[in-house]
């Protein structure tokens, strides 16, 4: 018995031992009361060794199980006709949950959205036209408001001063807060709001979200809520049952709130939707008993031709598994042969199913290993190569702008590969002057960034051949124009760019550009764009192309945006571009910050905008700003 308990304790490994030893020294501390702090201590060490001892005994065990292959057979039906129905029955749910989820939230969030955007309506009126009645509108549009978003308040100040109801102490938000509308959170609740300035008065208008708000949005979608801003009631929503797919769920959906207090600050939210399926369906195609027990059919009808299937594919798998033993050997004996490193070993190849078909492609699979490793080796110096030229057309950019007393200048690229084909540049011409451009070469990889780099070689080596003129003695047009005979006589005929190039005088405080088929840059001016429009086709595309040049003054607070199409044209998930309008709105937005910050903001909000961390298209922006 001692031989039999001593052999055992050998067999145990240290984690076994270590986990007996902790149990026996917790057993004495609990018991004598000794050393009672570090009884925690004890207890938890014991509680992850005995987790790691049960993992290791578990192992074991199946190691044990599977080594006969009859068993391993067993669990290779089961992984044939189980697993495969568990996870497509758990696909379904998840991708249901999800699409259901976003389609309900969708509903409730642009509902809510449209329903603010209706309290701006009466506001721009009342603001906006001359000998607008404020205590009129209060008469005329509350009624209507209130059926929207009942218990609101609203104060007019200025030359005339409104309150509704009379008797609310509602008092407007700080001074920096402008035109605006949206979700704003004022004492530690969320409202619904209209902020407006015009005519001489000054408008807040303030309604409350709560759950019933929330819940009434969509009738019979369910319960809604603005986590953790309301509180949900004790009745629920949520439309009963309809059958037994029909099952209740919840969706959350982030969302933006603006404080109260300050104009920079965001806070976060999450909108959290209690709903069931049939629900959602109902309230996007229409309610009906007939076509609701229609769908539930079909769908029931699916799960039964899809167990049909599981059940043939387990009739399937056990006709192979006559075969399959013999064919393990073989296969056994070649891989360890190829784990020697004998390449040169085939298997003897019988029959004509499956497996015979495997035994050749084993065979097949051991005459490629070795033009494999071949194809591995080159493709690593391939891959050395490539960072070697991602180092190198880095240095190609220039590493600070140039300095000028009236201009700042900055520029960002992001490249959607490990080379880029966008390219910017700025260089010092004369005192006081500088020139700068942007452009965006057809393709990405390697041979756009070899023709960005040509691009940057022509263009430095006609700024450097000026000597030093004065921008009135420089012509935009004619530097494009040269440039672009220089790239078609040197590059393939499909190769080309669009190109922006900009000469800027400090004296005379103007800018003279030639816009070559580039995306209009932006010229912002008092809150206000202006597109610089293209004045001549691509350059490298057609040798005789003529160019114009155009120019414009700067006054001190003008922002100069040019970008490549990868800031405008991602799309999201439901291929919708991120569009000029929202850039715009990003630029006004953060025009205050200083241009790396702004450049910084809007590629942030283009790569959330797309929902992946892989950029479609290389992101390019230069900002000038006249100070």
């Amino acid at each position: 018995m001692q031989e039999v308990r001593g052999g055992f304790w050998r067999r145990l490994g240290w984690v076994e031992k270590t986990f007996f030893v902790l149990a026996v020294i917790f057993a004495l501390q609990y018991f004598s009361g000794l050393a009672a702090s570090l009884q925690p201590l004890t207890a938890l060490a014991g509680l992850f060794l005995g987790l790691l001892a049960l993992i290791r005994l578990v192992r074991r065990t199946l190691r044990r199980a599977i080594w006969r292959l009859r068993n391993q057979l067993v669990v290779a039906y089961l992984l044939i006709a189980v697993v495969p129905m568990v996870l497509g029955l758990v696909l379904v749910g998840i991708a249901s949950w999800a699409v259901i989820g976003q389609v309900a939230v969708y509903l409730v969030n642009s509902e809510l959205t449209r329903r603010i955007t209706f309290l701006t309506g009466p506001v721009e009126g009342l603001l906006r036209m001359p000998g607008a009645n404020p205590q009129l509108f209060a008469a005329q549009f509350a009624p209507m408001i209130e059926r929207r978003f009942s218990g609101f308040q609203l104060r007019i100040s200025g030359r005339t001063d409104v309150h509704y109801p009379p008797d609310n102490t509602l008092e407007g938000p700080p001074a920096a807060w402008n035109d605006t509308n949206g979700l704003v959170l004022k004492d530690k609740r969320v409202y619904a709001w209209v902020h407006a300035v015009g005519n001489g008065n000054e408008l807040t208008l303030l309604a409350p979200i709560t759950h019933e708000s929330l819940s009434r949005l969509i009738p019979g979608l369910g319960d809604v809520d603005l986590v953790p801003y309301t509180t949900r009631a004790q009745v629920s929503h949520v439309p009963p049952k309809q059958n037994l797919l029909d099952i209740e769920f919840s969706f959350p959906f982030p969302v933006r709130i603006t404080s109260w207090d300050s104009t920079q600050t965001v806070n976060k939210g999450v909108l959290l939707v209690d709903t069931r399926p049939f629900a959602v369906l109902g309230v996007v195609f229409g309610e009906t008993e007939q076509w609701t027990n229609g769908v539930a059919g079909l769908f029931l009808v699916v799960l039964v031709l899809f167990l049909l299937v599981e059940m043939a594919s387990l009739v399937a798998g056990f006709r192979l598994s006559r075969t399959m033993t013999g064919a393990v050997h073989e296969i056994y004996e070649g891989t360890t042969h190829v784990k020697e490193g004998n390449f040169a070993y085939r298997i003897p190849v019988r029959g004509n199913d499956q497996l015979a078909e495997l035994s050749a492609s084993f065979n097949t699979m051991t005459e490629n290993i070795g033009r494999l490793l071949v194809v591995a080796k080159e493709k690593e110096r391939l891959q050395s190569e490539l960072e070697i030229a991602r180092e190198v057309q880095a240095q190609l950019f220039p590493k600070a702008a140039p300095s000028n007393r009236t201009l700042k200048l900055a520029a960002a690229c992001s490249p959607a590969r490990s080379v880029s084909g966008d390219y910017y540049d700025y260089m010092s011409i004369s005192e006081g002057a500088v020139a700068f451009a942007l452009g965006d070469v057809a393709g990405k990889g390697i041979s756009a960034a070899l023709l960005m780099a040509s691009i940057q070689s022509a263009m430095r080596t006609q700024l450097t051949a000026t000597n030093g003129s004065r921008p009135e003695h420089l012509s935009t047009a004619s530097l494009v124009s040269t440039l672009n005979r220089q790239l078609y006589a040197s590059t393939a005929p499909e190769k080309y760019a669009t190109f922006y190039f900009a000469l800027y005088d400090e004296a005379q405080q103007s800018l003279t550009y030639t816009n070559a088929g580039h995306l209009p840059p932006f010229l912002m001016r008092g809150g206000k764009f202006e597109r610089l429009e293209p004045n001549g086709t691509v350059v490298g595309a057609f040798p005789s192309a003529k160019y114009g040049e155009e120019t414009v003054q700067l006054e001190p607070g003008d922002l100069l945006v040019a970008y490549t199409d990868g800031i405008v044209e991602p799309e999201n998930t439901y291929g919708e571009m991120f569009g000029e309008d929202r850039f715009q709105e990003l630029l006004s937005k953060y025009a205050h910050l200083d241009s790396p910050e702004l450049m910084a903001r809007v590629m942030e909000a283009v790569v959330q905008w797309t929902g992946s961390s892989e950029l479609q298209d290389d992101m390019t922006m230069l900002v000038a700003r006249r100070v």
